[in-house]
């Protein structure tokens, strides 16, 4: 079997881990029982070596089509055939109580809706990264696959047999009406395969999971022109929450390459204290409070601990909040052979002084809008802001992570500014004490210096870091974060140049954004990297807030937003990247691209609102 586009995959979940399942009915990545545990299926990562766990329709010239069960995480797969239609249901049981006999499944569903289908089952596990053998026992009810410690079972009503790789197979035919369930679960010490669900019980379960995400979405704020793409990014922001703890993953996958056969491939089954930050505002814009608290209370109670009063503070934790390494899989070939694959991201011990801007902003919101945060919270936030006042002045590795060189960011030093002025607006706000003098002069010390040295009068535009002549669609953040007027000549000229084609020296190539000039490689890295989706929505939001006073900025906005709609994949989800075909490159699916969506959706709503009533 060969490699699926990345594009073709959707996405299932329970806010503790998730499977990737292609068109092709096949799960190639899940990884047991916690996002950034080790994979069982990772077929994405290596077809041959990786595991796979597939339910498909056989026959000639067989069509697939792929969509959610409306405004659920329930992934319904359609084989068209000839001679019939079959449909795979997939889904994580959520919403149940602890003690639920269901409790923590990946269920799939098998139905003929038409004719008569015959249909091919592998379940063909490879543990802990394919690093351990492990023990097949097909069994009464299903199979059992062991591993050390770590044993599943596959619940089933259908005769399997052993494969000789490992996994087990089963064909069958499916008359119209009738469906077959299978279930991978953990099992525990009892040696026996569990029955899988009688009928009833197994709809119960569907219904009860499409009842949990109807309740949670019934929240969202958000009925605008957009409400559809809005609430498929907020359904995957969820999946990307860690219940348990309230943190928030930048993408449930690893080494997904930015480049097809480039070293360009990290593991972002991580909490960026930056992404998730971010990931806040999106949530509060739409009416998800609860999310929003839940990740305010991991960063008070995990991150909090491994941070020392002088030392900076780490860009990424683990979801139960703990620092990691990075290592290489020298065993798998990677996604279409683009290794190495990596686990872990050595990015945690970069120093990337943007963070504390992000962090402020979050806190200052959340202050807003769900509740005052304590006492002692501001104790750390304070001497926090202190220890920033001296420090502002270094350089870092940036919001881009860059492995080769530490510079003065302009984009960091605009962070460290939002960063000062959201402490003092939060002392003010709620009268706490703090020394207000000196950072409000720490503040404007920083804005002076960006308007002096991060302005680059040849270029007419912001750059890169101080000197740089390069553009930074990463800048785009300026009147997003209030650091600047959308509509002030620098931030318009800057917007332009960014507007140009990389040909010309600008970011912009079919209103795809690249993230900085694709040549040369400024990131020391091999390969050109496709565009960077989110700041493609960055760009939207950009000319949607310069379009408060000037019209064509809006209309331009707009279309720049539906354009960037279109290269959603068929379930409305976005990679990290954009490449030159149109083709999805980079983890997948990505926090940061689904809460800048939000954002923009947001803002262009709120401002074509405006323009309509004053119109009217």
């Amino acid at each position: 079997m060969s490699y699926q586009p990345i594009e073709n995959y959707g996405i299932i979940g329970n806010m503790r881990t998730v499977a990737l399942v292609g068109m092709n009915g096949s799960i190639d990545w899940y990884c047991y029982p916690h996002f950034d545990s080790p994979s069982i299926f990772g077929a994405i990562l290596d077809d041959n070596k990786g595991g796979r766990f597939q339910i498909c329709a056989v026959g000639d010239q067989v069509r697939h089509k792929q969509f959610y069960w409306p405004s659920t995480n329930i992934l319904v797969t359609r084989f068209l055939l000839q001679d019939g239609i079959a449909e795979l249901e997939d889904f994580m049981a959520v919403g149940l109580a602890s003690d639920s006999p269901w409790y923590h499944h990946l269920y799939r569903r098998i139905r003929c809706v038409r004719g008569a289908v015959r249909i091919s089952l592998i379940c063909r596990p490879a543990f802990d990264y394919g690093r351990k053998s492990h023990e097949t026992l097909p069994a009464a009810n299903g199979a059992i696959f062991k591993s050390g410690s770590l044993t599943i079972a596959l619940s089933g009503a259908v005769p399997l047999k052993q494969d000789g790789q490992g996994g087990v197979v089963a064909e069958f035919t499916l008359e119209e009406g009738k469906s077959q369930v299978f279930i991978l679960r953990a099992q525990g010490t009892q040696g026996s395969v569990p029955y899988p669900p009688p009928e009833r019980e197994a709809d119960e379960l569907f219904q009860n999971t499409v009842k949990f995400w109807h309740n949670w979405l019934s929240r969202c704020t958000y009925h605008g022109r957009w409400r559809e793409q809005v609430q498929r990014s907020a359904l995957v922001l969820k999946l990307l929450t860690f219940d348990p703890t309230g943190a928030i993953i930048a993408a449930p996958t690893t080494s997904l390459p930015e480049v097809i056969g480039g070293p360009r491939n990290w593991d972002y089954r991580y909490t960026w204290l930056r992404d998730a930050a971010f990931t806040v505002y999106a949530f509060l814009r739409i009416g998800f409070r609860n999310e929003a608290a839940a990740f305010m209370n991991w960063i008070e109670k995990y991150p909090a601990k491994h941070v020392g009063p002088k030392a900076p503070t780490p860009v990424l934790f683990t979801i139960q909040g703990n620092p990691i390494g990075e290592q290489t899989l020298e065993h798998w070939e990677g996604y279409r052979g683009s290794d190495p694959v990596r686990i872990g991201n050595a990015a945690v011990s970069q120093f990337q002084l943007d963070v504390y801007g992000e962090l402020m902003d979050s806190l200052y919101l959340y202050n807003k809008y769900v509740s005052p945060i304590s006492y002692d919270m501001w104790v750390k936030v304070r001497a926090r802001m202190e220890w920033l006042c001296e420090n502002w002045q270094l350089p870092d590795a940036g919001i881009w992570e860059m492995r080769n060189r530490q510079e003065h960011f302009v984009y960091s030093k605009v962070m460290n500014w939002v960063a000062l002025d959201r402490g003092v607006r939060l002392a003010d706000k709620r009268a706490l004490p703090a020394d207000r003098a000196k950072w409000i002069h720490e503040r404007d010390r920083i804005y002076e210096e960006v308007m002096t040295r991060g302005w680059n009068e040849k270029r007419r535009a912001f750059t890169q870091f101080y000197g740089s002549e390069d553009l930074d669609a990463s800048l785009l953040i300026m009147p997003l974060v209030f650091f600047m007027a959308p509509n002030d000549p620098r931030m318009l000229s800057t917007i332009a140049a960014i507007l140009e084609n990389p040909h010309r020296g600008g970011l912009v190539s079919d209103s795809l954004v690249y993230r900085y000039p694709p040549q040369p490689r400024i990131d020391g890295l091999p390969g050109e990297e496709g565009t960077f989706n989110m700041c493609s929505f960055w760009l939207v939001e950009a000319l949607t807030r310069a379009g408060q006073t000037i019209p064509e900025k809006l209309d331009q906005g707009r279309l720049l937003f539906e354009r960037m709609l279109g290269y959603a994949n068929h379930l409305g989800l976005y990679a990290e990247q954009t490449g030159p075909q149109g083709e999805a490159l980079g983890n997948f699916p990505q926090a940061f691209t689904h809460l800048a969506l939000i954002s923009a959706a947001f803002n262009l709503d709120r401002i074509l609102g405006t323009q309509n009533q004053m119109g009217g």
